[in-house]
């Protein structure tokens, strides 16, 4: 079998190739060609194993009887009867010689496909995944893309042995009664027009369905996750959401289930005229047998050859074409997911050898829309940041904020007029500077399950620093927090393993801070990771975060304005231009937006 050295095989999956069925050949023979090797051979002495058991059995049977009669040595029966037992034998062992081949070559290709097709998604521009079309087909080709390949390989397979199974009967079908073998041949032509039809309409359902079947997903995950336990004893919501879980599960269910009735009474009606043609051959064959044409043995074996036809021409051989014609279809969406475009630099580490030093970022005359809709986010934004300068972008839901740091940290690029980082367009920077340039903490921050040390470390995946480690635990006071922690810092956090421990809300957002602070970035930004905390204690993270980054340069993006005032600068955004600049007190003085925003807020800060 092949060695370690194949999983470091890369870009087996290219852009811009059109996959088509000999894909599922080509690439579990480029991953494992050995096992690939194996399984192929194996399907091509089985597919013969039907057509000489049916010769063996006809013998044996043909052998007894004239043993029975006197007219043979009973030594000749020993022939057909130790073919009938070696054929045992290998099914016997090929079953579990292929489960074992099986497992390796799924292995093989999750080692190698599914670190293509992650590393393929972590390159896309972040557009798709913002685009409902595009993360449709992303969670289609993403979701099972090992089950959908391997299973391509043995459908491709499993074709090629109906073939030559079909093929070796039908042989041996017409040298006794040849006109039979064309009767079945164009019988089941028919049949597979309407696999292929069927597979394809049931791939379709399968795309239409997925999009339900999606939402059903993130409803049954509210309901049943551990991270909504609270609320939803709390508020009593579980039968109403249950009601919209079941009708998205309903939605998907009943398009699955009638393109697979259509499908299985089309190919059922056309395999029972098949069935009540095979009776007639099978009667008609009655006529050799008693004219002395063919013998009893024979006789028998083109009945179970027949028979075999019927099963795999009816049943096995559309099952295989439908499968084909989905499979076919699976591709099509493998090949428009490898030709989403990419973001340049996306698996770039940040960059500290060519590291950019901040002075100033300046937004000339911005406009942004985001793509595929029609409303600006920005019209016209205009504003100079300078260093070591603390900033508050604020305004209300929608004003445009958190897209502000999308487009500072180099997530679109879509923009109308021009971003400046010292006085360089943005657009000239790699993806690998703009990292090493920001440490953002998202509202939406990440709760990674592994250690809470590395939860932090994770700020800086260049230099793994134990000094600064330490010193971020000091100026964020979690001493207390690791410390009752049953491994310390070596702790692992969330339940997914036996021994790992939860951090309550706060203590998790005091984790996604360090990663910010443990970053060596020259602009830190907070984009509303404390908005479910209450205004006061909003306003003391902030104050505590703008207190541990003395001279480095930051910016909170909030629409509460507790935390605002603590800015050096305070930004307001409406309608996605500047609408005010300046500290708290002369934006008070100003008596506009702020203060209005400020004025209807002051109770929650009292």
């Amino acid at each position: 079998m092949e060695g370690n050295h194949l999983i470091m095989n890369t870009n087996i999956l290219q852009k811009g190739n059109k996959y088509n069925l000999i894909d599922f050949i080509k690439i579990p023979f480029k991953v494992g060609p050995g096992l690939s090797l194996v399984k192929l051979l194996n399907q091509i002495v089985s597919s013969f194993i039907p057509s000489i058991q049916v010769l063996l059995t006809a013998s044996f049977i043909d052998t007894a009887i004239s043993i029975f009669n006197g007219y043979m040595d009973y030594k000749n029966i020993f022939m057909p009867l130790t073919g009938l037992m070696l054929i045992i034998i290998y099914q016997y062992l090929n079953t579990s010689l292929i489960s074992y081949i099986n497992l390796k070559l799924e292995m093989r290709l999750t080692e190698v496909i599914r670190t293509e097709i992650a590393d393929k998604r972590s390159k896309l521009e972040y557009r798709h995944i913002e685009n409902n079309d595009s993360w449709d087909l992303i969670t289609r080709t993403c979701g099972d893309p090992i089950g959908k390949i391997n299973g391509g390989f043995d459908n491709v397979l499993g074709a090629l042995n109906i073939i030559i199974r079909v093929i070796s009967l039908l042989a041996i079908l017409v040298t006794q009664v040849w006109w039979a073998a064309l009767v079945i041949v164009a019988i089941c032509i028919p049949l597979f027009s309407l696999a292929i039809k069927g597979g394809k309409a049931t791939y379709k359902a399968n795309q239409e369905a997925e999009k339900h079947s999606r939402r059903a997903r993130y409803l049954h995950d509210v309901l049943s996750g551990r991270d909504n336990i609270e609320e939803r004893a709390l508020f009593g919501y579980s039968q109403n959401l249950n009601n919209k879980w079941h009708d998205k599960y309903e939605e998907a269910r009943k398009i699955n289930l009638k393109v697979t009735l259509k499908y299985f009474i089309r190919i059922k009606g056309s395999s029972l005229i098949t069935v009540l043609i095979s009776i007639f051959i099978i009667g008609v064959l009655l006529i050799p047998l008693s004219n002395g044409v063919i013998t009893l043995g024979m006789f028998m074996g083109l009945v179970t050859a027949t028979l075999g036809l019927i099963q795999m021409m009816s049943w096995n051989l559309s099952w295989i074409t439908s499968e084909l014609a989905k499979n076919r279809e699976y591709l099509k969406d493998l090949t428009a997911f490898m030709d989403l475009t990419e973001q340049e630099g996306s698996l770039d580490l940040p960059e500290e050898a060519n590291k950019v030093s901040f002075e100033t970022i300046e937004f000339d005359n911005v406009s942004f829309k985001y793509p595929d809709t029609d409303r600006y986010i920005l019209k016209g934004f205009n504003l100079k940041l300078y260093k070591n300068i603390h900033y508050a972008f604020v305004g209300i839901n929608g004003a445009g904020k958190t897209t502000i740091t999308k487009l500072l940290t180099g997530l679109y690029d879509n923009f109308e007029g021009e971003i400046r980082i010292n006085s360089k367009s943005i657009r000239d920077y790699k993806q690998s500077q703009l990292k090493a340039l920001f440490s953002v903490v998202y509202q939406d921050f990440a709760k990674y399950y592994i250690s809470l040390k590395d939860n932090i470390l994770l700020g800086d995946v260049n230099v793994k620093d134990e000094t600064r480690l330490e010193e971020t635990i000091s100026l964020l006071n979690m001493e207390e927090v690791i410390h009752k922690l049953p491994e310390g810092i070596e702790t692992y956090l969330g339940k997914i393993k036996e021994d790992g421990t939860d951090l309550s809300g706060g203590e998790w957002q005091k984790v996604a801070i360090a990663r910010a602070l443990y970053s060596p970035a020259e602009i830190r930004i907070l984009d509303e990771p404390t908005a479910a905390l209450d205004p006061v204690a909003e306003s003391n993270i902030y104050k505590m975060f703008g207190q541990i980054s003395q001279g480095i340069s930051t910016i909170f993006i909030t629409h509460r304005l507790g935390a605002a005032k603590l800015a050096d600068e305070i930004i307001v955004i409406d309608d996605g231009a500047v609408a005010e600049q300046g500290n708290h007190e002369a934006l008070m003085k100003n008596n506009g937006i702020y203060a209005e925003m400020f004025d209807s807020q002051r109770s929650w800060y009292q």
